[in-house]
């Protein structure tokens, strides 16, 4: 049966890659961007089946009235995608006041205000499903991408939550955590701080680790993404990318054992 996805950042990257795979398939899509231009050939492709809107999604008041022109164009929102954000590269000393707020308001606030947007309709529906683009930098970190792993951290702590709240009315979260992919996340659509010297030699440390095996293919995504839309009990978290299941085992081994090492302090400090 054809649903109804919301996806934001559909102008390029994973957005235009998922909404396009969506289309294909019969799924009717709201599709939005800064620049709906960007959008034009899937609109002429696909015509009715698609709704272009353009959207800032650090505007509260635009998110709640897209959710709003959505419903109304289609009858119904099954699921959204909140797929919008940007990354912001700079050791966390180099970070003005600006380009931290910026970071989370994209990353962080625009997600919760679709996310609160949409509550009503899936409410009144009795089923939906929110899927948050997270990243493995939500469940580890790296260096000189503070700020992006805070808003990602961020994100995985509200959505854990919201999960626990909407289960009762026949709604699911679920969090997507990529490990880096060959998009523009790290090119184009990327932020540099205004760098320090000192932070030179660990920000070349950390550029010459990557390799080509470590970044994944953006089109290997796609029979992903549907697995998730189309699970009758979709997952609270998977990780999309061998580099991420990897990663991501190895430091959640390393706190295990930390925690037990710690252990007699840890259980001291109850006080009885």
């Amino acid at each position: 049966m054809a649903k109804t996805i919301f996806i934001t950042g559909a102008s390029r990257g994973f957005g235009k890659l998922w909404a396009e795979a969506f289309l294909k398939r019969g799924d009717k899509v709201v599709a939005t961007a800064r620049n709906t231009d960007t959008l034009n050939d899937l609109v002429k492709q696909y015509g009715s089946n698609i709704l272009a809107l353009e959207l800032d999604v650090n505007n509260r008041e635009a998110s709640f009235a897209a959710i709003a022109k959505a419903k109304a164009h289609f009858g119904r929102i099954d699921i959204l995608i909140n797929n919008a954000g940007y990354g912001l590269f700079g050791a966390v000393e180099e970070t003005s006041e600006q380009e931290a707020r910026a970071q989370m308001e994209t990353n962080f606030f625009g997600l919760l205000w679709l996310s609160q947007a949409v509550l009503p309709v899936m409410r009144e529906q009795r089923s939906g499903h929110i899927i948050q683009v997270s990243s493995i930098l939500g469940l580890v970190t790296l260096p000189v991408l503070g700020l992006y792993n805070a808003s990602k951290f961020a994100v995985e702590g509200l959505s854990e939550t919201l999960a626990t709240e909407v289960k009762q009315f026949g709604i699911n979260v679920t969090m997507i955590e990529p490990n880096g992919y060959s998009t523009d996340w790290s090119g184009a659509s990327a932020f540099q701080t205004q760098g320090l010297e000192l932070y030179g030699p660990l920000k070349q440390a950390f550029s010459e680790s990557a390799t080509p095996d470590t970044w994944g293919k953006p089109e290997a995504t796609v029979d992903a993404i549907l697995k998730v839309v189309d699970s009758p009990n979709p997952p609270l978290r998977v990780l999309f990318g061998k580099v991420a299941y990897n990663f991501v085992k190895e430091v959640y081994a390393q706190r295990l054992a930390s925690i037990e090492e710690w252990k007699e302090v840890s259980v001291t400090a109850h006080g009885h």
